[in-house]
């Protein structure tokens, strides 16, 4: 099924907004529009039910309906239990929160292996307990494509391993890592995994089961909602994890993890990402379906589309002298985020262009600067990112190349 792109582009509201007319937005890795139907449930949350909820009295009521629709159907297009869903302010502070809960499991002297492609938050958290001890195992990503290896991997396990921290996609790299092969391995010598998401889940809603992953994180403000981390858990190792709440929360699943509580409004227009999925599936396809089957029908017609920008991108830049790749140079196993280095022009000189040229896009090292390090990369000023998701239109990839062309 081909992507409706003039419907699906009218689902958000940025897109007729008179101050972004002209501007191709490419900074998607770092925070996507949100669509009309979370900016609609946030509004009438906050007008309607912008009281503490779980209360008899009907607003109070009506506002924990709300909270608890948007884990059950957030859970259920992820493929997991509502329990197993969490929100928290942000996947880095959800992290830390985890690494706290996750700390008494081990012993002194137990091993984490924490890859070098990740985004600093599902790194410096772990790392942390090196200082708690436990022993920190890098796991490299190779210095010339910044891809990690699973063979790398399988010889970094000892019997003291205890959990492996990896990205399901780098948000510099773009390459995705094979998430339900690296589990079965984890899986097999008893080593729980931590992925982080956040670069992959705009691309594809998760399949958290199907994945096999133990943890599974990413941010809401990248998948077209609220500013929020979601974060699964397998319910077997949430159980065992020590309560990081309120001492009196200790046996809440719900609770245990989000020690500061939820932000009730957020976590209510969660649900209108959900909406947001029906309402694309609604429109493509015929017929009911459950959500694992609408999101695996989605998740096909969203990658089709975003191959069918990014080919036309890579082949552009693969075929110039004057700027780099950062990582593979095919669309395959990879998602549009492309990050690049001018080779004659300095990384300002280019982004200030683009920017002249109605072109947003991202400078930096997106606290990706581990996998910079190991690639021999500057971390100052980094490199340029050009990231789009489904609702990116062909016109503006080819703004975005001309722009490019005259940057260059």
């Amino acid at each position: 099924m081909t992507l409706d792109l003039d419907f699906t582009r009218s689902q958000f509201p940025a897109f007729s907004q008179p101050g972004l007319k002209g501007w191709a937005f490419f900074e998607n890795a770092g925070g996507s529009y949100p669509c009309r139907q979370v900016v609609d449930r946030l509004t009438r949350f906050y007008t309607g039910n912008k009281v503490q909820p779980y209360y008899p009295y009907p607003a109070s009521t009506r506002a924990g309906q709300l909270m608890d629709e948007a884990y059950r159907r957030i859970a259920e297009y992820m493929g997991a239990d509502p329990l197993e869903v969490h929100f928290g302010p942000s996947t880095t502070q959800n992290i830390y929160v985890l690494a706290n809960a996750l700390r008494p499991l081990w012993d002194d002297g137990d091993e984490i292996i924490v890859s070098c492609q990740d985004h600093e938050a599902n790194a410096g958290a772990w790392r942390r307990l090196g200082e708690r001890g436990l022993n920190i195992v890098e796991w490299h990503v190779d210095p010339v494509t910044g891809v990690l290896d699973p063979e790398v991997l399988s010889r970094l396990f000892t019997d003291k391993t205890r959990m492996v921290a990896y990205p399901h996609c780098s948000n510099v790299i773009g390459h995705v890592n094979p998430v339900r092969k690296i589990s079965e391995m984890a899986r097999s010598r008893g080593v729980r995994t931590v992925v982080d998401g956040v670069g992959w889940a705009p691309h594809e809603i998760p399949d958290v089961k199907g994945l096999g992953a133990d943890i599974y994180m990413f941010s809401a403000y990248k998948t077209f909602g609220p500013h929020l981390g979601v974060m699964y858990v397998e319910r077997n190792l949430l159980e065992k994890m020590e309560n990081q709440a309120h001492f009196f929360k200790k046996d809440s699943l719900r609770h245990k993890i989000t020690p500061a509580g939820p932000d009730h409004a957020q976590v209510a227009a969660a649900a209108g990402m959900a909406d947001y999925f029906d309402a694309i599936y609604a429109h493509h396809f015929p017929g009911e379906a459950e959500p694992p089957k609408r999101r695996d029908l989605l998740n096909r017609m969203f990658r089709d589309h975003e191959k069918g920008l990014l080919q036309p991108l890579l082949e552009f830049l693969t075929g110039r002298e004057d700027v780099r790749i950062v990582g593979p140079n095919t669309p395959e196993d990879r998602a549009p985020i492309v990050s690049i280095l001018p080779l004659e022009k300095t990384v300002g000189q280019v982004y200030e262009a683009l920017t002249k040229y109605q072109l947003m896009t991202g400078m930096g090292h997106f606290y990706a600067v581990r996998p910079l390090k190991d690639m021999k990369l500057p971390t100052d000023p980094g490199v340029i990112r050009l990231s789009f998701v489904h609702y990116t239109s062909p016109e503006e990839v080819a703004q975005l190349i001309d722009g490019l062309k005259r940057a260059l």
